[in-house]
């Protein structure tokens, strides 16, 4: 295998640098997600994206340690599960990740859903703003949040959030939230960013990848990375997680990302937030 890439970092709006591509784990099986983080580490990835609701922490953190890097070399993200809203619940429920886990501190920690009908998302902000101040986390930020969500954690809490991760793909581009998000220093994470694999056959993208001579996957995370979303693909195969990886010696031009960018049908693969209140 050639020599890992250089990846890019971006500074969040607290300073904290963070690799703008990164190892997701959504829907791996805690049974083969030792095994791919691991792989995605040794590949040279350095960012890996986990949450409670995804039942997989241990392994994670079993596989960081394995890896034999140190702590300070990888950037672990986990998120606040959805029943554990309330201030006390939401402080308890970080302690239970880093436990799971293993580790002493997280560098990024997300509430997963606002669930507007639910609970007051504003009290589990102040939960994760007291997590923050203890010197647990390095960053704490929220997942698909609208910007009716952000304005009032704004108008009634104190720290603004250092990221937004989103649905974010060539059919759902995002464009207003995007743009919101970095008015207010937020910087943006790209969940399912192939769209469950719709967008690999579209012409358009399989026509760039054809003159890049790249695959449609790759030209796909490259549009993401050039428009300065954060993303982390996933993959349980490792030439995949190989191939995933293999975006920073090509550039698309001007006209191909907004080409790409002109694929927005609003088409989502998962729950809208603005509706979406469902407890574990």
């Amino acid at each position: 295998m050639t020599s890992a890439p250089t990846i890019p970092d971006i500074t969040l709006n607290n300073g904290v640098p963070i690799p703008q591509l990164g190892f997701g784990t959504f829907q791996i099986e805690p049974k083969d997600t030792g095994e791919s983080v691991l792989a995605a580490l040794e590949t040279g990835y350095r960012h890996i994206d986990t949450a409670e609701m995804y039942g997989n922490e241990k392994e994670v953190g079993q596989a960081v340690r394995a890896s034999g890097l140190d702590r300070s070399d990888v950037f672990v993200t986990s998120k606040l599960n959805n029943g554990f809203h309330a201030y006390g619940d939401a402080l308890t429920a970080f302690t239970r990740s880093l436990d799971d886990l293993g580790m002493e501190y997280l560098d990024l920690f997300l509430v997963h859903w606002p669930m507007p009908a639910v609970g007051d998302y504003t009290e589990t902000w102040r939960a994760m703003e007291e997590i923050y101040r203890s010197g647990r986390v390095k960053a704490i930020g929220v997942s698909n949040f609208q910007a009716a969500h952000l304005r009032r954690l704004f108008e009634e809490t104190s720290v603004v959030p250092a990221v937004n991760q989103i649905e974010v793909h060539p059919y759902l581009v995002q464009d207003e939230l995007r743009a919101f998000n970095a008015d207010h220093g937020i910087a943006t994470e790209a969940w399912s960013p192939i769209a469950k694999g719709k967008v690999l056959h579209d012409p358009v993208i399989t026509a760039i990848a054809e003159r890049v001579d790249r695959t449609p996957a790759q030209v796909t995370l490259r549009w993401a990375l050039q428009r300065g979303d954060i993303v982390f693909p996933k993959s349980v195969t490792r030439s995949r997680v190989e191939e995933n990886i293999r975006l920073f010696d090509f550039e698309l031009t001007p006209e191909d990302v907004a080409g790409i960018a002109a694929l927005d049908r609003g088409e989502r693969t998962g729950p809208d937030p603005d509706t979406f209140n469902w407890v574990p």
